[in-house]
């Protein structure tokens, strides 16, 4: 069955987990997926997103092949940065503003918004625990989000995670203080910098 080598094939390509846009580019029908899914060879996880039965949902990497718009920030970027031990009981995100957030809401997301042209600065890509590459803002600029939005935080969490950022060897300072400038919280950085440097 060259179908049925094709779709596994293409599935561990992508460690389970698969958009219908995905499985279009590797000539996978949407009908195929249908059938396929009829027959017990895949499971429908969400609207246009598969995966091999007994796969472990992530909901963190379906949720991204869903809204594409969606950046992790914020408590969720610290913890897949490792700059938290505490996972998030809710993911925070951060859209461009307009971008209607009303079903991320209804799916317990923590939704930020930011101006568009600076939605997609200092994006990187980190890898959850299920092993899937999602979209996340970089170290620096992540803590300057969590210091923006410093009273919505536990500051205990924003605390640690200045402190495990400075021990960290793949730090930038410069780039920090630039982000913190851009985003106008060089002030408050400065501040826990000196206190930890």
């Amino acid at each position: 069955m060259p179908l049925l080598s094709s779709i596994q094939s293409v599935m561990e390509q992508h460690n389970g987990i698969i958009s219908s846009a995905q499985a279009n580019e590797f000539g996978i029908s949407n009908e195929r997926l249908r059938l396929l899914v009829e027959s017990g060879v895949l499971e429908r996880v969400s609207f246009g997103v598969y995966s091999l039965p007994d796969e472990i949902t992530d909901l963190m990497y379906v949720t991204q092949l869903r809204r594409p718009k969606i950046i992790y920030s914020h408590e969720t970027a610290l913890y897949l940065h490792d700059l938290t031990d505490r996972d998030p009981l809710r993911y925070s995100v951060t859209v461009p503003t307009g971008y209607n957030a009303t079903r991320l809401r209804k799916e317990y997301f923590n939704v930020y918004f930011i101006k568009r042209e600076l939605h997609e600065i200092g994006i990187t890509e980190l890898t959850t625990i299920f092993n899937h590459k999602v979209k996340a803002y970089d170290l620096e600029r992540t803590l300057c989000d969590c210091i923006r939005n410093r009273n919505q935080m536990d500051i205990s969490i924003l605390t640690d995670a200045i402190k495990r950022y400075v021990k960290r060897k793949d730090k930038d300072l410069n780039a920090l203080m630039k982000m913190a400038k851009m985003f106008r919280v060089d002030k408050p950085i400065r501040s826990y910098m000196e206190v930890l440097l």
